[in-house]
């Protein structure tokens, strides 16, 4: 939803409007979600973005819309689109009369790579002070008022008001900005500053005035998404207590919210979570309980994504059987291709992250030169914008190759994952990183070996 500013100075994109012609926004954002499919793209568009983009809402589309368009009108611009080019969007970051922030770490710099498509979500991210999700839409601080705190925050929702569009969309946006950012920085720069929103968001569910049942729905789901997708960060930052405490708050939204598809992303994460913390019989058995709820969707791609956990837990268990047939199931499901019915999370679950479960798992039952084919194939797959998970494909390969008796290779890969680290925070990828470098050091005297062993020594220093 754009703030009554963004409105007054948006111009509608009559070109975008004519490329629809006769068919309805949803057709239309139908149409686009299928040509995201033939790209390799996975975009949520619906009706309500279609219109925002023909109000001029919507100055220029983030990367995947941008693919996705131009694939749809081959030979056509961004300007032929009815858009104004990206770099005059970004121009000086703040608009001539927007307040400077101190402090805005989800906006401006911290992320060159993401559009600036909502002041909803702008706002949501704003930190300074008392900004958050709750005080972006509603409009006042979460302790300005009495009412019923909200889980684990001293402010409050008033309840006489109803929560409605503008602040379900708030949220749905902020899960959307967590995961675009995770996959350009990692987590561990951004795991604090989204504890704030997601407080904001169970508050806004703790005050109970949504204004139908659609609206309560939704605000459920985009509550329990934020808190997987905090769970992630901390996931993925090494804080495992806390991960699957967001974890299991998810899962209890899922719950109380008859949601299945809720439910399964969060037993798909806490599967993940089990795994790395070598609980892999409750890997295994997180899993099967998230296959139980995937089942009442209809995404080969998600009991893809889920039978891959199942082979996680089972390599872990040294069970190489069981391994090798949730692998089997996890193929057959992923050649079935994506759906509608995908959920929005799974955007990254594409051929590298099944190529790089599939590393994961032999690495784990020791087979290291097989292990590192699958994380190669998975690194050169990967698209080059997603830093994070390039990064962390190429630890994986470093680590395997490591082991698999390719030291000379295995500093390659590690300098390429040096390369990127200064725009990525995992500490996931450091922790490889590190455990690569114990590895690598009997070897010290090979060539190349000790040159990596010596810049990852100097990174550790100025860390």
């Amino acid at each position: 939803m754009a703030s009554s500013s963004q409105a007054s100075r948006a111009v509608p994109n009559l070109a975008f409007r004519g490329l629809r012609g006769l068919r309805s926004p949803g057709e239309f954002a139908a149409a686009v979600r299928k040509a995201a499919r033939e790209v390799g793209e996975q975009v949520s568009c619906d009706a309500r973005y279609i219109g925002r983009v023909e109000a001029g809402e919507i100055r220029c589309p983030n990367y995947a819309y941008e693919r996705v368009f131009l694939h749809m009108f081959p030979g056509l611009t961004l300007s032929d689109l009815g858009f104004t080019a990206r770099e005059q969007v970004r121009g000086g970051r703040r608009r001539p009369h927007a307040p400077a922030h101190p402090f805005c770490p989800f906006d401006g710099n911290s992320d060159s790579d993401i559009d600036e498509e909502s002041d909803v979500l702008r706002r949501a991210f704003m930190t300074s002070g008392s900004a958050t999700v709750a005080a972006a839409s509603l409009g006042f601080g979460l302790g300005s008022a009495p009412g019923r705190p909200g889980p684990g925050i001293s402010g409050s929702v008033p309840d006489q008001r109803r929560v409605g569009e503008a602040e379900v969309s708030a949220v749905e946006e902020a899960v959307r900005r967590i995961r675009l950012l995770d996959d350009r920085h990692g987590a561990d720069g951004l795991y604090r500053r989204a504890a704030q929103p997601l407080r904001a968001a169970y508050a806004l569910l703790d005050a109970g005035t949504t204004a139908r049942a659609s609206t309560a729905g939704r605000l459920h789901a985009g509550a329990g998404e934020l808190a997987i997708s905090v769970g992630w960060l901390a996931h993925d930052s090494g804080r495992f207590d806390d991960a699957r405490s967001h974890y299991a708050e998810a899962l209890a939204t899922a719950r109380v919210a008859g949601d299945p598809a809720l439910e399964a992303h969060a037993f798909c994460n806490t599967s993940f979570l089990a795994r790395d913390a070598g609980r892999h019989r409750e890997a295994v058995r997180s899993a099967q309980a998230g296959e139980r709820a995937a089942r009442q969707l209809a995404s080969p791609r998600l009991l893809s994504l889920l039978s891959l956990r199942q082979a996680g837990g089972w390599a872990g268990l040294g069970e190489r059987a069981g391994c090798e047939q949730s692998l089997s199931r996890a193929h057959s499901y992923f050649d079935r291709g994506a759906s509608d019915a995908d959920p929005e999370w799974m955007s990254f679950f594409a051929e590298p992250e099944l190529e790089a479960l599939q590393a994961q798992c032999w690495a784990a039952l020791g087979e290291w030169s097989r292990a590192a084919r699958h994380a190669r194939r998975a690194a050169a797959l990967q698209d080059r914008r997603f830093t994070r998970n390039l990064a962390l494909y190429r630890a994986e390969l470093a680590a395997d190759l490591a082991r698999a008796g390719a030291p000379d290779e295995a500093a390659e890969a590690g300098h390429q994952v040096l390369d990127l680290l200064d725009g990525v925070q995992s500490s996931r990828i450091q922790s490889m990183l590190s455990d690569t470098a114990r590895v690598l050091l009997p070897q010290r005297r090979t060539e190349g070996v000790g040159a990596f062993l010596d810049r990852h020594a100097e990174t550790l220093r100025r860390a």
